[in-house]
């Protein structure tokens, strides 16, 4: 909470200063009205002269314009600013998100991190604008009302006052209390954003596999434990008020009696009464509303708490500095790497390989086994915990993100289509000419049906509206647009059937020659042609060679290939032929 005041409010200061000055005017001609209504009772009335009813009103109307204007305008500048400040702290988490290594989005969750940027940043927004409205116009109309009352009649201030200790403790007892329980709810909420994430995702499946009832039920779970949580942290807050309530009409029962007792012994005035009763009105309401103030301020600490773990989380892939290795003619070298997710054991394993420019590298394995490991250790969203990366003779740790991954056109398992048209979703927001778009279509085998849908056709998110094979083909596409030097197919042919992924193979090996290209696979037909092959088998390289070396030296990939063959051989054999 202090980082978010000392920091990201600083900026606004002045602006702030000029709104606290604006609003204390505004206030203080709330305070005169009563005070006004006093004297006139009191003293202009008396006098029966109309001319002084006249000004004293007039009086209270200016005043009362004026309380009106000037906290309209302060209010304004207060959302202005709490706005602005808002936008910073999402701006900064967000490219904080954006940035972090893929080891840390572990650590945090996804969703929370989409917690953290909605739920958390709108509670600091509450605050920030409650702050300036309420944060300065409660306390003057309850410390400014207590000093008028002083003028008015000291022995029933006194009264008043008596129980401003008590509502004070009350107040500090439960906020101090609740700010865990705020805490403890968002992580709660956290938990309910993955659960609803999955469900929404994986809708048709739960539906295909009829486990609606059982969803039904982990959602029901975690909703009550939400559910739960907040009440527990509502109710805790809940006392505040009535609390207040309770013994500050305690103090008013108490003034009304001091104030019959001294009007009828005439040591005080009826319209002293009646103004000394609104200002206890004005100051009950205020005490009200610093209560409530109380309450978004504990849900703002502890939003805040969780955003600054975030933004101030320490950056642990920096950009190394050292000399620079040749490593020969290769394109991509893996030098005796080991990589393990959790630290324990590893998920890959002494991995050593080399690739010339252009060359093509097929990677076959079980599920599990590390492939897409490694396509993510190339690209550098984790460093391997032993060994070296090389890409052109340079460690890919000395290479600023930007320059290492514009290398790469790659597509992921389970890759996003976005909410865009075809056109959109192959261009992702790049420097790319339109022609140059529609020839990675083409190259991709997607000319067909992106011309029949239409170049502009609105893609639903996730690709809804599109089948499997029309998805990898837009994806396949996005990579080739920018004509990688490397490109990195991870299981992107899975749903082509064999006609189409032997064309896609041709036009990679006519337009991408020059390409170095690594295909994750699982299907033996989608790599046989490639110039060396990786086995992988639980994080460890048992094969390394070409399809017909491989078929003779290990056992693993000549059961995968007679398994397939077989049936995927032939078929992709007579589009082979045809092609």
């Amino acid at each position: 909470m202090k980082k978010v005041l000392m920091y990201y409010l600083k900026p606004y200061y002045g602006k702030m200063i000029i709104g606290f000055v604006i609003k204390f005017i505004g206030t203080i001609m709330d305070l005169c009205l009563p005070w006004i209504l006093a004297y006139m009772i009191d003293t202009v009335i008396p006098r029966k002269e109309r001319s002084y009813i006249f000004v004293w009103g007039a009086a209270m109307i200016v005043c009362s314009i004026l309380a009106l204007s000037f906290n309209v305008i302060a209010n304004r500048m207060a959302s202005k600013v709490a706005r602005d400040t808002t936008e910073r702290i999402r701006h900064d988490l967000f490219a904080k998100i954006m940035y972090q290594s893929n080891a840390q989005t572990d650590m945090f969750t996804k969703p929370s991190l989409i917690s953290r940027l909605t739920t958390d940043t709108y509670n600091i927004h509450q605050m920030i604008g409650r702050i300036q409205r309420l944060g300065v116009r409660a306390p003057i109309l309850v410390i400014g009302g207590i000093l008028v009352t002083l003028t008015l009649d000291p022995v029933l201030t006194l009264v008043l006052v008596s129980v401003m200790p008590v509502i004070a403790g009350i107040t500090y007892y439960f906020s101090k209390k609740s700010i865990p329980m705020y805490a403890s709810l968002q992580e709660a909420v956290d938990r309910f954003v993955r659960l609803l994430r999955e469900d929404v995702a994986g809708i048709r499946v739960i539906k295909a596999l009829s486990k609606t009832e059982q969803e039904k039920k982990r959602y029901d779970a975690i909703n009550v434990d939400v559910v739960q949580k907040e009440k527990k942290a509502g109710m805790t807050m809940a006392a505040v008020e009535p609390g207040i309530n309770l013994f500050m009409n305690l103090g008013l029962v108490f003034v009304v009696i001091a104030g019959a007792y001294r009007v009828n012994s005439g040591s005080c005035e009826v319209g002293k009464i009646l103004a000394f009763l609104t200002y206890f009105t004005i100051i009950l309401t205020a005490m009200m509303n610093i209560s409530k103030m109380f309450v978004i301020i504990s849900k703002a600490a502890a939003s805040a708490g969780r955003i600054m773990e975030v933004i101030d989380a320490p950056q642990d892939m920096l950009v190394q500095i050292c000399e620079r290795q040749e490593r020969g003619s290769a394109c991509i070298t893996f030098d005796h790497v080991t990589f393990s997710y959790k630290g324990k054991e590893p998920d890959l394993a002494d991995i050593s390989f080399s690739l010339k420019k252009g060359e093509t590298l097929g990677i076959i394995g079980a599920t599990g086994s590390g492939k897409s490991t490694l396509v993510q250790l190339l690209m550098r969203f984790y460093d391997p915990e032993e060994g070296a990366i090389y890409v052109e003779g340079e460690d890919i740790r000395t290479l600023p993100y930007e320059k290492l991954r514009k290398r790469f056109g790659v597509v992921f398992q389970n890759d996003a289509i976005f909410e865009d048209s075809i056109m959109g979703n192959v261009r992702m927001g790049r420097n790319l000419s339109d022609e140059e778009v529609r020839a990675a279509i083409a190259y991709a085998r997607a000319k067909e049906f992106a011309e029949e849908k239409g170049y502009a056709n609105h893609v639903n998110i996730r690709g809804a509206n599109l089948s499997g094979g029309q998805k990898q083909r837009i994806l396949i596409a996005r990579a080739l647009a920018a004509h990688p030097d490397i490109l990195i197919l991870d299981d992107s042919s899975s749903a082509l059937d064999y006609k189409t992924d032997a064309m896609l193979r041709k036009e990679l090996r006519e337009h991408f020659a020059e390409t170095t290209t690594i295909i994750v696979a699982q299907r033996i037909s989608s790599i046989m042609h490639a110039d060396h092959i990786i086995v992988l088998d639980e994080g460890r390289m048992i094969g390394y060679g070409t399809h017909e070396e491989l078929l003779q030296s290990c056992e693993i990939y000549r059961e995968i290939g007679e398994s397939q063959m077989g049936i995927q051989g032939d078929a992709y054999g007579r589009e082979a032929e045809k092609i």
